[in-house]
């Protein structure tokens, strides 16, 4: 046992004690593991001075694979968006097991037992359409944040999973747009090379490994099978333009109905 774990409890204890005295801090609340921490307080409150002082403790929330839900916990989320914007606070919900949803929804959601027995009776049926991360993410979010942040978290899920339009897409600022694409593989372009013009296929085959060979990349356009920005590219000719940049800034290829591309206007 290192010295800072040994002399955690004192400190913890001293820390309650001095807010008892000139703050006036009668409670210290925390999960079960804390007891032992939250009572050297109060031992130490009522031998300094006999002061009043309470703890208060509640059973850990944990996940399906045993792990502490917390701050000091890898993947946590904060109710800051400033930590954890609303999009990635929206995820994180619809992200959990089935297990975890079935558990959550009772203690983070205000929801009557009657209405979720029956989201988990529907989900049951038909797990797949994940009925009850989706109803989950949907209380806690408007809960934390508001129903505006909400559904525009769902947008941008929808622009990534689903069949969203470029309008959509185009509403992200710019730090949602990058959240919602984080991993896809991305290409640097001179932006100036941009602003004169690209030829598509210089774009896709040159510029960038997009498509391995300019034959391949006129195929999949001529099939209908590539998307810049959500709309059907289908001119392998007409040269794309800085005009035609998200947020000043970016391209967004689909290739099929997963493939992602990022070309970014360096």
């Amino acid at each position: 046992m290192s010295f800072t774990e040994f002399t955690y409890q004192l400190l913890q204890g001293y820390d309650f004690a001095w807010l008892n005295k000139h703050k006036g801090c009668k409670l210290q609340m925390g999960g079960s593991d804390q007891w032992g921490n939250i009572t050297t307080g109060t031992e130490l409150i009522r031998r300094m001075g006999g002061g009043e002082a309470y703890a208060l403790t509640c059973p850990l929330i944990t996940k399906a694979d045993g792990g502490k839900f917390g701050k000091t916990e890898s993947g946590n989320v904060w109710l800051d968006p400033r930590y954890t914007s609303p999009y990635k606070f929206y995820q994180f919900w619809m992200n959990v097991s089935d297990d975890d949803a079935k558990r959550y929804i009772k203690i983070f959601t205000s929801l009557e037992k009657d209405e979720i027995d029956a989201l988990i009776a529907e989900h049951e049926q038909a797990p797949h359409l994940r009925v009850l991360q989706k109803r989950l993410a949907k209380e806690v979010t408007i809960m934390v944040h508001s129903e505006a942040d909400y559904n525009a978290a769902v947008e941008a899920s929808n622009i990534l999973f689903g069949n969203a339009t470029a309008e959509a897409l185009r509403k992200l600022d710019e730090e949602t747009f990058l959240q919602v694409f984080d991993g896809v593989e991305t290409y640097e372009v001179p932006r100036a090379e941009l602003e004169a013009g690209i030829p598509p296929l210089d774009l896709l085959a040159e510029k960038t490994n997009i498509f391995p060979s300019k034959g391949e990349a006129r195929k999949m356009i001529q099939g209908n099978g590539l998307s810049m920005n959500k709309e059907k590219l289908t001119d392998p000719q007409t040269p794309i333009t800085a005009e035609r940049l998200i947020n000043g800034k970016y391209l967004l290829f689909q290739k099929g109905k997963k493939s992602y591309y990022l070309v970014v206007a360096a």
